[in-house]
Parts: C-alpha cells; sequence; structure tokens
C-alpha cells in the first residue's frame, strides 16, 4: 500500500519575510564579515571616484605643463607629474573611468551573453548543445591571457578592442556555469509540469532556468570584474589598450617603468590603484559568494 503524497502547503503573505526583514537579514549578513565590509568600502570608494572624477581632480588630466615635469607629489600635485607635466592625482582619478569601467562592462556583457547561451544550450540539446560547447572547449583550452592578447592585436590597439577581446575570451565560463545549472534544473518537476501544460523552450529559459541560475553567475560574476580589471590593465601595460593621452591604470605603469629609478611616484601610484581596485572587488565577491551559499546560511 503507497504511503498518500503530501502536498507542500504555500506561506501565508502575512507570515513571508518583508523587504525590510530582508534588507536587515542582509545586514546582518555583511556585518559578520570584516573582509566584505572592506571589499563593499573599497568598491564604493573607487565607484564614488569614478562618478565625481570632474569635481574631484584638481587639474586637467590631459593639460600640458613642461615647467612642472616630473615634479615630486607635493601639496599642488598629490600624486606628482608625468614626463610631460601632467597632474597624476588627476591622471589616476580619470583612469578609473577606462579601467574599472572595463571591469564592469566585461563582467556583465560575458554574464549576460554567456548566461543565455548556456540556458539556451542546456536546454535546447542535440547539436546545438554540442556545437556550442565544442567551441567553448577549443576556446578554453588556449590561455586566456594568450587569446586575450591576440584577439586584441588582430583587432587593433584600443580600449574598445580590449574590451572587446576580454570579453568574448570570459564568455565560455559563463557558458559552461549556466548550461550546468540548466541540465539539473530542466529535470525538476516544476519544468516537466510546464512543458506538459505546453511551455516553450523561452519561457523555461527565462521564467525557470535563468532566475534559478542566477545565484551562480552572480558569483562569477562579481569575481571576474577584478580579473577584468587586471586584464585590461596587462592590455595597456603592453600596449594593446588604451592609447594617448587616454588615462588608464596600465598604460601609466608601462610610460612610468621609464622613470622609475629617479621617479618613483609615476608608477607607484597607478600600480597601487589597480592592486587596491582588484583587491576590493575580489574581497566583495568573496563575501557575495558567502551570502549567496546556502550552506552559510543560519551559522
Amino acid at each position: 500500500m503507497t504511503a498518500p503524497v503530501t502536498m507542500p502547503v504555500p506561506v501565508p503573505l502575512e507570515q513571508r519575510p518583508t523587504w525590510r526583514a530582508r534588507m536587515e537579514y542582509l545586514g546582518y549578513q555583511i556585518r559578520r564579515s570584516p573582509l566584505t565590509i572592506a571589499g563593499l568600502t573599497i568598491t564604493l570608494i573607487v565607484l564614488i571616484c569614478m562618478a565625481f572624477a570632474p569635481w574631484l581632480a584638481s587639474h586637467d588630466p590631459n593639460a600640458l605643463n613642461l615647467a612642472q615635469r616630473l615634479a615630486e607629489p607635493s601639496a599642488e600635485h598629490w600624486f606628482g607629474t608625468d614626463e610631460v607635466g601632467r597632474d597624476l592625482f588627476s591622471r589616476v582619478l580619470y583612469g578609473s573611468r577606462q579601467s574599472v569601467g572595463v571591469g564592469l562592462f566585461v563582467a556583465f556583457s560575458s554574464c549576460l551573453v554567456g548566461g543565455l547561451l548556456g540556458c539556451l544550450s542546456g536546454i535546447i540539446g542535440g547539436r546545438f548543445d554540442s556545437l556550442i560547447m565544442r567551441l567553448m572547449d577549443i576556446m578554453l583550452s588556449v590561455p586566456s591571457l594568450v587569446l586575450i592578447m591576440a584577439l586584441a592585436a588582430a583587432l587593433g590597439p584600443s580600449l574598445f578592442n580590449a574590451m572587446l577581446a576580454i570579453t568574448v575570451v570570459r564568455i565560455p565560463f559563463y557558458v559552461r556555469l549556466a548550461r550546468g545549472q540548466a541540465l539539473s534544473i530542466r529535470q525538476m518537476g516544476y519544468v516537466k509540469a510546464s512543458q506538459t501544460f505546453g511551455a516553450g523552450r523561452w519561457h523555461i529559459v527565462s521564467w525557470h532556468v535563468g532566475r534559478n541560475a542566477m545565484p551562480p553567475l552572480l558569483v562569477q560574476l562579481s569575481l571576474d570584474i577584478g580579473s577584468a580589471i587586471l586584464m585590461a590593465s596587462a592590455l595597456g601595460f603592453i600596449g594593446l589598450g588604451a592609447q594617448q593621452p587616454t588615462a588608464e591604470w596600465g598604460a601609466m605603469v608601462a610610460t612610468g617603468r621609464n622613470f622609475i629609478l629617479d621617479n618613483w611616484w609615476y608608477s607607484t601610484f597607478p600600480g597601487l590603484a589597480i592592486l587596491v581596485t582588484a583587491t576590493g572587488f575580489n574581497l566583495l565577491g568573496d563575501g557575495v559568494r558567502d551570502l549567496l551559499d546556502p550552506r552559510q546560511q543560519g551559522k
């Protein structure tokens, strides 16, 4: 004799946690992790510097002043000046718009394209899935930085081409992650019930698979921002990223290395900006991973 089937009892609306309660719980989880607070603080400071660079900068970042070339850090020029007298503090501030902007664009665009492609590949299956995954395997078989440099060199040295090359190389990581989630979710009972009632593939991807695959994709996205900033700075360092007179951290470090023995500040401050920003986004990514990890709930 089979046991009777018990249906789950829905939680009444008045007993569900409110938006305020959820925000309070989120704040409690963040306060429990000092490293997450540090990453969030650094990230907010960097974003504020990006948004208010024209008001925070003490000089025009592209204004030449040969009389002040390679001046040491002082009250007038907090980070000193470069070889043509441009204020390095202002250029570092404006450089955040280039370097961090590339990181944000790469992470969000590769997550959107790769997540959608991976979900469709897992749901459709068949030859489409085989074709997509073999293509992703080919891209993943080449070291990421080597492939990025090859694509950037083929497209031509510019900030946009560097951003495009990094985005293309990061897409396979999201495709594989989203496909794994789709293969798992499509076996769930509620997905099969939707198919029984005539739901199409796009409805299943957007309504069921996409929503349930979002947490791991968000974790990967938050961790990828710091890596994208480092990759963009590396391309700028070797001359495949932003070109003069655009202020970009990697290009500034590359130019400043020629003066490092006598003018230490030239490469030091842009390099510190790269280090602190990448560290902040990585700490924030670790915090997001802990917040979205079900195993951490209740600890």
